[in-house]
């Protein structure tokens, strides 16, 4: 019995450990986006001798930071939405349909897994360059979707296979056509891996640094990200603006996972399960 009891213990105290050494670094930044700039340099790890909210109004209003939020959102919704309504069409036609290419189109997809995109930054900027999208937010959607599609396709081919047929079987006897099937009987039971795909696309798409800086040249079209760097001067940086901005940014990202945790943990744990 004590053994039983040393060993949850132990357990439970090496969850404690890893919880607050992954969760400090994030506690750190909320407090320090109270902090003046002295006190992030005099006093990094203690507490706000008083909660600065101004700190939230002033990069509000120093910077574009309500254009950047809208940027992002902007980008993030509809680069998800397409990545997941393309792909899960794709995954669905080439797990349930037999043709000739099926097997040269999923390994064409499948390369997108092996290849990384930003081997080909020189060439995707002058394909940019060519159809006129440098410098729009249409360059960043197309770039996010054309690399969260292998991933999602991969997904949701593996997902439809586990499927039964004969739910579908049966909405074809009572009248469905396939993309009645797929609507109804098909996408409801797909959410988590939607859920999957959603919170893995939404944090690339959310946090990406890279393509804005290449293909983002005014201030009107910046996302948070490449937005923040407007607070990093030659000489000084306002380390508690750029906190406050960074805890704002954060706060979409949470409150999407909150609201799909549950699904995003049923995706993953469906396939082990089986």
């Amino acid at each position: 019995m004590r053994t039983r009891w040393g060993i949850q213990f132990i357990k439970y105290l090496v969850l404690f450990v890893v919880t607050v050494v992954l969760f400090y670094p994030i506690f750190l930044m909320i407090i320090s986006s109270f902090k003046t700039k002295l006190e992030i340099f005099t006093s990094p790890l203690r507490l706000p001798e008083s909660l600065q909210f101004e700190n939230y109004a002033l990069v509000w209003e120093k910077v574009n930071f309500s254009g950047y939020v809208w940027n992002s959102i902007f980008v993030s919704f509809v680069a998800v939405f397409l990545v997941v309504f393309v792909s899960s069409l794709a995954g669905y036609y080439l797990a349930r349909y037999r043709f000739r290419w099926n097997g040269f189109v999923l390994f064409f997809f499948m390369i997108g897994l092996m290849l990384p995109m930003k081997l080909a930054i020189i060439p995707l900027y002058l394909l940019m360059m060519k159809f006129g999208l440098l410098d729009s937010l249409f360059a960043l959607i197309a770039v996010y979707v054309a690399g969260g599609i292998p991933f999602a396709v991969f997904l949701f081919y593996g997902f439809f296979r586990t499927l039964s047929k004969d739910l579908e079987q049966s909405a074809r006897l009572d009248g469905c056509n396939d993309f009645q099937v797929y609507y109804k009987i098909v996408l409801p039971l797909m959410k988590p891996s939607i859920a999957i795909v959603g919170i893995v696309n939404l944090v690339n798409v959310w946090n990406d640094f890279f393509y804005p800086l290449i293909f983002i040249r005014s201030d009107e079209f910046r996302t948070i990200p490449l937005g923040m760097l407007t607070l990093f001067g030659e000489y000084d940086t306002e380390w508690n603006l750029l906190f406050a901005g960074l805890t704002i940014s954060s706060l979409p990202l949470l409150i999407a996972f909150l609201f799909a945790s549950r699904t995003f943990i049923d995706g993953l744990t469906t396939g082990a399960m089986k």
